[in-house]
């Protein structure tokens, strides 16, 4: 982690980077200009005050998961909580959002595909992704062309946050304040978000379907668009790349809220969560 002075002197240069960028403002010109592998590291220049809340289970009967849990079932270690816990707030917030939600979509909910996971899960699935992605161009990991695995390095940290162990700076997910979620209709069916949660590519930032004019796309948008309004009215940030993620108190929250009002930088809320 940069000291503060060192911190306010990148995130200067960051914002004269954006601005010459061009855009409506610095969050259009980040999302639109920074690789996802490289953007969300910027959240290193906000520190934490961590408010030491505890991890709380995601009541399934209020909010649908989505089972089984893809990660576990793979193997994934989670040792100490289930996938579907948050801090507290988080919660409080997502309820907020559900509620939102249903005051323009009746009967319509939020559903957990992910949350808490913890830095374990985070090396297991970095590494599976990295073994499938290099499978898949028909090399093996332990024979393949170093430029190759550079890029595909690259593509693995473009969806999945690099799995630091500095305390300073915590993988989005293992401080309980960040959600990967969906919408289900009335009938507890997925609705079309236009690609699955995970999706590599363009495909998962989250105005890829803006300037569609075929159903599929607009429908894509609109649900996006959607999910986008009902967790942000109730105080969460959208990561920059993935149209499914949120969060609220994390080192990722402070910098999309920097984005937003470069004036106020935010500290975050919340660092890695520790079990018991």
């Amino acid at each position: 982690m940069t000291q503060p002075d060192d911190a306010a002197a990148a995130l200067g240069r960051l914002r004269d980077q954006l601005q010459r960028a061009g855009g409506t403002g610095l969050r259009q010109a980040f999302e639109e200009t920074l690789h996802p592998a490289d953007g969300a590291d910027h959240r290193r220049h906000f520190p934490i005050a961590d408010a030491g809340e505890a991890l709380v289970e995601i009541p399934p009967e209020e909010f649908p998961r989505h089972t089984p849990h893809q990660y576990s079932t793979l193997g994934a270690p989670y040792p100490d909580y289930s996938p579907y816990h948050c801090r507290a707030s988080v919660l409080r917030r997502l309820r907020a959002a559900q509620q939102q939600l249903r005051a323009l979509r009746e009967g319509w909910s939020i559903q957990i595909f992910d949350a808490y996971r913890p830095l374990a899960a985070q090396h297991f699935m970095v590494e599976h992704e990295f073994t499938r992605l290099t499978q898949l161009r028909g090399f093996e990991p332990a024979a393949i062309p170093a430029e190759i695995e550079e890029a595909i390095w690259q593509e693995v940290f473009s969806v999945w946050a690099r799995p630091d162990h500095d305390p300073a700076m915590p993988t989005p997910h293992s401080t309980g304040a960040a959600l990967d979620v969906t919408l289900v209709d009335e009938h507890g069916a997925a609705v079309d978000t236009g690609s699955a949660i995970d999706a590599f590519g363009a495909v998962s930032r989250p105005n890829h379907f803006a300037l569609r004019s075929d159903h599929s796309g607009r429908q894509a948008h609109a649900n996006r668009t959607l999910l986008h309004r009902s967790m942000a009215t109730a105080g969460f940030q959208r990561h920059p790349f993935e149209w499914w993620h949120f969060s609220y108190g994390d080192q990722l929250w402070a910098l999309m809220c920097w984005l937003d009002a470069p004036e106020r930088p935010r500290t975050a809320l919340f660092g890695a969560a520790r079990p018991g």
